[in-house]
């Protein structure tokens, strides 16, 4: 039986900023516009913080119950450590969803933005469909896709629209960086995991494109949201307070250019997510100011 740290372990604690990021960066948006509603804020971080967690635990079983995670070098895996039975992690999954479809109703209930129910529907199938069903997506390259848009602009708009019940145009500039170092979180961990999901039929961008072509993608999806923020600043001044930020990429940047695998990936992704929280931060402030 898993012990609490190990369900925490395998919650992926390190993914989350990917879940708070554009829901504060969303809200950054509507406070500009003067019509921040915390408590709908608060509830779509919840909506995300159990959709990340979901879709985190329901990867774990689908790739448990398949035998990728035999051979890891990330960080713990629960069915592939068979720390925990599958049917087990199968079941938080699915309580991580069911949670987030609770909270998701009452921002439709509040709004009366019926439709939003297609998108949250979505975005659930979009998480379990990711290593899950006879075809998950995620072994044919598209995951990177997936997190771009509903950890960039479904998670950005849709925290500012249901606080303004509109959508400003800023708020999907904003969701492109936002999006963009999302998708840096899965490419550094899908480079570190090349050597054991080839061997294994799991077709990830990173396996499709190769070491090489992938080092230089995650670069671009560390640097790209700079230009966007510093492009935004002409308008939203204070949106360019996200370059400040810049330095915390050095170092990331520089580990995977300089040819860095396995173990040693683990901390880039660490840093990665410290960016992400430091420019989100900073994006939020900005917009807010």
């Amino acid at each position: 039986m898993a012990t609490p740290a190990q369900w925490l372990a395998g919650a992926r604690p390190r993914t989350l900023p990917a879940a708070v990021v554009p829901v504060a960066v969303g809200t950054g948006v509507a406070i500009s516009y003067g019509g921040a509603v915390w408590w709908r804020a608060l509830t779509a971080l919840f909506v995300a913080l159990a959709l990340q967690v979901g879709v985190n635990y329901a990867n774990d079983y689908s790739d448990g119950v398949r035998g990728t995670d035999e051979q890891r070098v990330g960080p713990l895996r629960l069915v592939g450590s068979r720390v925990a039975a599958p049917r087990s992690v199968l079941l938080a999954a699915l309580g991580c969803f069911l949670a987030a479809a609770v909270a998701g109703l009452a921002l439709v209930v509040a709004t009366g933005a019926w439709w939003l129910l297609a998108v949250g529907a979505l975005a659930i199938a979009a998480a379990w469909f990711y290593t899950g069903g006879s075809r998950p997506y995620g072994y044919r390259a598209f995951g990177e896709i997936s997190v771009f848009v509903f950890f960039g602009l479904v998670a950005v708009t849709g925290t500012t629209y249901v606080q303004l019940e509109s959508l400003p145009w800023p708020a999907v500039a904003a969701a492109v960086p936002v999006g963009l170092l999302a998708c840096a979180l899965l490419v550094v961990n899908n480079l570190r995991d090349i050597v054991t999901d080839a061997p294994a039929g799991k077709r990830t961008l990173a396996v499709v494109l190769g070491d090489a072509r992938t080092r230089v993608l995650y670069v671009g999806c560390l640097l790209l949201p700079f230009v966007i923020a510093g492009a935004l600043g002409f308008v939203h001044p204070f949106a360019a307070l996200a370059v400040l930020a810049l330095p915390l990429a050095v170092g990331p940047a520089r580990t995977v250019l300089g040819g860095a695998t396995g173990p040693a990936l683990i901390a880039t992704l660490q840093q990665t997510g410290r960016l992400q929280l430091a420019f989100g931060l900073l994006f939020t402030i900005g917009f807010a100011l």
